[in-house]
């Protein structure tokens, strides 16, 4: 990425571009890989991991991609800062004349205004930078017109100015308050200096040692990016004062080399209505259209930035990587969670209806009571009853180990995790329907049976399901059903019939459990929590070092 040229009459070096398609190509591929990055499990870092990925995007999208494409567009100076800085009276100051409206409402900056000169409007009509918001051009209007679309997002819409006044090859972009109310108007704000070749940030005499600009002035030295600060509305009694402290706060935070430019406060910057004199405004001014005018700066002042972006990929994307790699074992320990409770309570139910613990309670009496006091059809009822309820109580059971390991997990309040249906009713209600299927399978298997069975000696089949359900659900218990169904159709139809029906029994049990294990995985499983994107930011970032 580093190519040095050696600046025309000077015996040091200016960094240049590098533009070849092979960056560019890796640039893009590193794009879409943080795009696809998700941190949907609310984690300690997660916040964070989402703000730097929607900060990494608006920068590569909204700056470094299109500046390596078109190294000739016009530089792009975006003016930022708080409320009521003075951020539209200085950009109408530069340009000459009235195009950002300015005043004592605050936040007033709502629609961005792009001010650019007449031959470089088509470097920001079309969607080169900034391709999320609508344009909106009207030549010379009254910027206090009200330019937007019923509907319209006005946080979501640029609107693009034209002046003679400024040099070709320099665009000012007014945004709107970095510590605005309206959160919409600070995301943007964040999401245009993230476009900018040249932030200019604006403070005033009043607030310079507030939080807020300082937050960008550290992220400006974080990137490298090219900065200028603004010292505006200072009395003039107290400008050197004014001046001398916050030139040794920005030396203290090791930007003490950032130009500085101080503007008085004047008559006209009080309402925000007029513009202030050409003089007040002039030294930045001169120091704007320098870096546009002499090849070397404007080379410089372009390759700063982007190598700054590029440069802090270095602990950006290990960062996002290091938080997908969290995802992904927090989701891993959610499912474990699940695949151990439903494992645990799948080998209980095989165990309990090896002890046959489904022939008890009401199934019993019922069984104690055949043939004489109990029909097949109301014994076969009683066992379905009991099997059910066999199985909803190992659902509940493991759904509470669950809840209990969950409950230990922050990632288990990701929303859709947290809020489940009423398990235990839809619960109920399914595995009776699969209980009452397996019933409806074993009688055909018993009617398969019969029908081998000379016609005058065949008993009734559901006489046959009875038997060989209570021989299988039974234990010790239902050993006699097992002699009583031999009886009745031969030992070898006996048998068969038994290990058919078994098999479907464990089928069932299986498909139950199974279907209850997925039910509450399925939420976690549509956040789609991978092992790849780890690997595939590190890669990405490799790829593109290699190519640098």
């Amino acid at each position: 990425m580093l190519q040095n040229s050696p600046k025309v009459g000077h015996s040091s070096h200016v960094v240049t571009l590098d533009v070849r398609p092979q960056l560019l190509n890796a640039l893009s591929a590193l794009r879409d890989r943080v795009a696809a990055a998700r941190f949907p499990l609310p984690l300690a870092g997660a916040p964070r991991a989402r703000a730097s990925r929607d900060e990494l995007l608006a920068q590569l999208d909204d700056y470094l991609v299109p500046r390596l494409r078109d190294p000739e567009a016009p530089l792009l100076a975006v003016v930022g800062g708080s409320t009521g800085a003075g951020k539209s009276t200085l950009v109408n100051s530069l340009v000459g004349r009235r195009v950002s409206e300015a005043g004592v409402l605050r936040p007033t900056t709502r629609t961005p205004v792009l001010v650019c000169h007449p031959e470089d409007h088509h470097w920001f009509s079309g969607m080169r930078v900034l391709p999320d918001l609508t344009r909106v051009w009207v030549a010379q209007q009254d910027p206090t017109d009200d330019l937007l679309l019923p509907g319209e997002n006005p946080a979501r819409v640029l609107r693009v100015e034209t002046a003679e006044t400024l040099p070709p090859g320099l665009a000012l972009l007014d945004a709107p308050d970095i510590d605005s109310l309206v959160s919409d108007n600070r995301v943007l704000a964040a999401e245009l200096i993230c476009a900018a070749d040249i932030w200019i940030m604006v403070t005033t005499a009043a607030r310079y040692a507030d939080a807020v600009p300082w937050h960008m002035l550290r992220t400006a030295k974080e990137y490298d990016v090219t900065l200028v600060t603004v010292l505006d509305r200072v009395p003039h009694q107290v400008v050197a004062e004014v001046s001398r402290q916050y030139g040794a706060l920005l030396t203290k935070a090791g930007l003490g080399q950032v130009p500085r430019f101080t503007v008085p406060e004047l008559p006209e910057s009080a309402w925000g209505g007029g513009l202030l004199p050409a003089s007040a405004v002039a030294q930045l001014r001169t120091w704007l259209v320098h870096q546009v005018q002499d090849p070397a700066a404007r080379q410089q002042v372009m390759a700063r930035t982007a190598h700054g972006v590029l440069d802090s990929l270095k602990s950006r994307m290990p960062e996002l990587a290091g938080a997908a790699a969290a995802q992904y074992a927090a989701a891993l320990r959610l499912t474990a969670a699940v695949d151990g409770a439903y494992d645990s309570e799948h080998t209980r139910v095989r165990g309990r209806l090896q002890a046959g613990a489904v022939l008890a309670g009401d199934a019993l009496k019922r069984w104690r009571a055949f043939p004489l006091d109990c029909t097949a059809g109301e014994l076969l009822d009683a066992l379905v009853e009991s099997l059910s309820t066999l199985l909803l109580c190992a659902v509940t059971a493991a759904d509470e180990r669950i809840d209990d390991a969950w409950r230990r997990e922050p990632a288990a309040a990701a929303p859709g995790l947290a809020d489940r249906e009423p398990a235990a009713e839809s619960a109920e209600h399914r595995i009776g329907l699969a209980v009452r299927r397996w019933r409806r399978e074993l009688e055909e298997y018993a009617e398969d049976e019969v029908r081998e069975l000379d016609r005058n000696l065949a008993p009734d089949p559901e006489l046959v399901a009875a038997l060989v359900a209570t021989s299988l659900l039974g234990g010790r218990r239902g050993r006699m059903a097992g002699e009583g169904l031999a009886e009745r159709i031969g030992a070898h139809g006996a048998l068969r019939l038994r290990d058919r029906a078994g098999r479907l029994l464990a089928e069932h049990v299986d498909r139950v459990l199974h279907v209850e294990r997925e039910r509450r995985l399925a939420p976690l499983d549509a956040l789609d929590v991978h092992p790849e994107p780890q690997a595939e930011l590190i890669a990405a970032l490799s790829v593109l070092q290699k190519e640098r």
